[in-house]
């Protein structure tokens, strides 16, 4: 079990476990001193450090995504989903993957301008820009820090195409742009829905918006003329397995275009605290979770290789895969992502500007 700090409060949290961060030379335990004396307990709060960056694009080889480029405007992740395959990232600035990936956050507010110059240097070459790759950039502290409005400003002015994932509903507030993006085939949204159990997503995904709220902002991105993709990330066997074409049937009638899916993800210190969690929340069931998830993944908990940790192998990893493959096209499901246009990139105008004379 990943060491907890027993004086630790809070509500709505996806775990109070503070493991170190696998960089540090030590590592802490709380131990009962012996004197039964009652002290005070400490309510968890966010805390919120800036940070400028130099560059904000971040680069990826990986063949199995479709984007060599991110924008992230913050570290760390306020929905505490349990599951999230980003908290390991937490331990990169000395912070624990636990209970810090959720309340010690970092915002990039200056993540615009940076984005801004790398865009401007001689020899870019455009390809569409992932935008929620790693933590959820609609999180509730950019209702503050407004950090991704400011980069979806610059894409929007240098008409650069952006792929997006993101599970927040604070996404409504900037339909402004990203329907113009869309009327120019410049954007387009995935919305994660993982279940359709209220109570489940409460105890996994604790301050993400309910299920129903996120098929809702699904269909008003729709309704806006956005392309929406539905993300079942993650499924997990044993547990929302069985939702599998009632997740899809929901968001086809919220007017997903297409959907995607993953398995289940536990790298490095994920494995532990998903397990802990299992053991709190889920204790009937974390025996056959477990053992689907290594069945999946070569007898191991997580296996990393492109491809494969995306959908795992296997009998019951190829009848997931048919059963999401069928349930598609039944629905009507585009049977791909939408192309988005590259050939419209260009250096916004700006005041002073000598203008062209063709």
């Amino acid at each position: 079990m990943p060491p907890r700090d027993p004086t630790l409060q809070a509500k709505a949290r996806g775990t109070l476990a503070r493991p170190a961060p696998r960089f540090d030379a030590q590592s802490r335990e709380w131990e009962h001193d012996g004197w039964d004396i009652p002290e005070d307990d400490r309510q968890l709060t966010r805390d919120v450090s800036l940070e400028t960056p130099r560059k904000a694009i971040a680069w990826n080889q990986s063949p199995d995504l479709g984007f060599d480029r991110a924008v992230n405007p913050y570290r760390g992740c306020e929905h505490g989903c349990i599951y999230c395959y980003a908290r390991p990232s937490h331990a990169f600035l000395g912070l624990s993957p636990g209970v810090d990936f959720e309340t010690r956050l970092v915002a990039r507010p200056d993540a615009a301008r940076a984005l801004e110059v790398e865009l401007g240097r001689k020899g870019y070459v455009v390809k569409p820009m992932g935008l929620g790759t790693n933590t959820d950039p609609w999180q509730p502290i950019e209702a503050q820090y407004k950090a991704t409005r400011a980069v979806l400003e610059v894409l929007h002015a240098w008409k650069h195409p952006v792929t997006i994932t993101t599970r927040g509903a604070l996404i409504e507030r900037d339909i402004d742009l990203l329907a113009e993006m869309a009327a120019e085939n410049l954007c387009d949204v995935g919305i994660s829905v993982t279940t359709l159990d209220a109570g489940l997503a409460r105890a996994m995904e604790p301050r993400a918006p309910t299920p129903q709220r996120r098929l809702a902002i699904l269909r008003r991105l729709s309704e806006a003329g956005i392309p929406t993709r539905l993300m079942m990330g993650p499924i997990i066997p044993g547990l929302t397995d069985h939702e599998i074409e009632a997740l899809l049937k929901a968001g086809r009638e919220a007017g997903a275009r297409s959907a995607w899916w993953a398995l289940l993800r536990l790298p490095l210190e994920v494995s532990p605290l998903f397990q802990d969690w299992l053991a709190e929340h889920r204790p009937n069931h974390a025996a056959k979770v477990m053992k689907l998830i290594r069945e999946m993944r070569g007898g191991m908990d997580y296996d990393g290789q492109f491809h494969d940790r995306f959908r795992g192998k296997g009998p019951y990893a190829d009848m997931l895969a048919l059963r999401v493959r069928k349930t598609r096209a039944r629905l009507g499901f585009a049977e791909s992502h939408l192309a988005l246009d590259c050939g419209k990139f260009r250096k916004p105008p700006r005041a002073g500007d000598q203008l062209s004379l063709f």
